[in-house]
């Protein structure tokens, strides 16, 4: 079977989306602690996934192009609004608020790593010794940046660790959110932070806490549309085309576009520990983000609806006419066994064994 250049390079496309992703939310970290001077980390979450949902209505998905948000998906969308549009900004809001934005940039790294593991131990996605010496960088690295703040005091340190608290929170997120990659990502943006901004409101009125001058709620809704509405749209278009674990470490470069942002808005506090900590991550990085993994798999026969196109080499199904761009319908797929570079995504959740793939829950 001939595979197009996608097919042969099934990573191209979601390092794109994924870069994307992390530009977005990289640079909104810096900005989320500047605009968020004085507000409560309850309405700070609110305010910015208000413009999530904002932003996911002004940026539809083309008709028949995605498949609809169903009723089974309501549950999941609760587990992912709970831990990524309340816990998450709620606790990176209130750990920047009391520590170095250069620091809590960095310490975003984190997410990668329970991403990563959170993928191996739930969706059991492979994890060679090059992964592991990638998860170890970036462990060693967030270790460098805790023994940094904690020579800053105590408030500092705690304010570090809220955000390591928001980096697990959105671990969680990415991983209840991956069987959504299938559905209409504006849909499920609006979803999430329709629900979290409303949730987030109700605690901050419980928590007593005051709203801000108009123009830092406005800077803040506009961080969320772009750092965490558009920015999501990206992430869950990545993880269709790239799997949970690698685009959550694709996405760990977010920590360094937030501690470049920081710089350039006046933060100079940068140390020894904080130079050693970029070099493990960075390292973390790419040895993640470079990593091959081709062999023969099987895929069962399986029947699902979601937006696809008929030049991957696994959409075979005949149309008249047949349609060059991506549309969503329900639709089979035959028994298959091939080769090809491809990564843990929507076609790929096949079990790996002592020889390749043993088993495919998908096609």
């Amino acid at each position: 079977m001939r595979l197009d250049s996608q097919t042969k390079h099934p990573a191209l496309r979601g390092v794109g989306f994924a870069l994307l992703a992390a530009l977005l939310f990289g640079a909104s970290t810096p900005l989320v602690q500047r605009f968020g001077v004085n507000l409560g980390p309850w309405l700070t979450a609110a305010l910015l996934y208000l413009g999530a949902a904002a932003i996911s209505l002004v940026f539809p998905a083309r008709r028949g192009a995605e498949a609809r948000l169903r009723p089974r998906h309501v549950p999941r969308l609760l587990g992912v609004a709970l831990s990524g549009a309340m816990i998450g900004p709620a606790m990176l809001a209130w750990g920047l608020q009391r520590t170095s934005a250069l620091s809590a940039s960095l310490m975003l790294a984190l997410e990668a790593v329970f991403t990563v593991l959170l993928g191996v131990v739930i969706y059991r996605e492979s994890m060679d010794r090059r992964v592991v010496a990638a998860v170890g960088l970036l462990l060693a690295g967030a270790v460098l940046l805790v023994v940094e703040r904690s020579g800053q005091g105590p408030v500092q340190l705690l304010g570090l660790l809220a955000v390591l608290a928001a980096t697990f929170a959105w671990a969680v997120d990415n991983t209840l959110s991956r069987p959504l990659a299938d559905v209409d990502p504006s849909a499920v943006v609006f979803g999430k932070g329709a629900i979290g901004a409303t949730c987030s409101l109700l605690l901050a009125w419980g928590f007593g806490e005051t709203l801000g001058a108009w123009p830092q709620m406005i800077a803040l809704c506009l961080v969320g549309a772009l750092g965490y509405g558009l920015s999501l749209r990206f992430y869950l278009l990545a993880q269709r085309a790239f799997g949970a674990a690698r685009t959550g470490s694709l996405f760990a470069i977010a920590p360094f576009i937030g501690a470049f942002v920081a710089f350039l808005l006046g933060e100079r506090g940068f140390s020894l520990w904080l130079g050693g900590a970029s070099i493990l991550i960075l390292a973390g990085i790419y040895l993640h983000t470079t990593e091959r993994h081709s062999h023969v798999h099987p895929h069962d026969a399986v029947e699902h609806e979601h937006a696809h196109r008929h030049d991957d080499g696994h959409h075979t199904h005949e149309h008249e006419p047949m349609p060059e761009q991506a549309h969503s319908h329900r639709h089979h797929h035959e028994p298959l066994v091939h080769g090809h570079d491809h990564m843990p995504d929507l076609h790929h959740g096949h079990v790996h064994g002592p020889k390749g793939a043993e088993s495919t829950s998908t096609p």
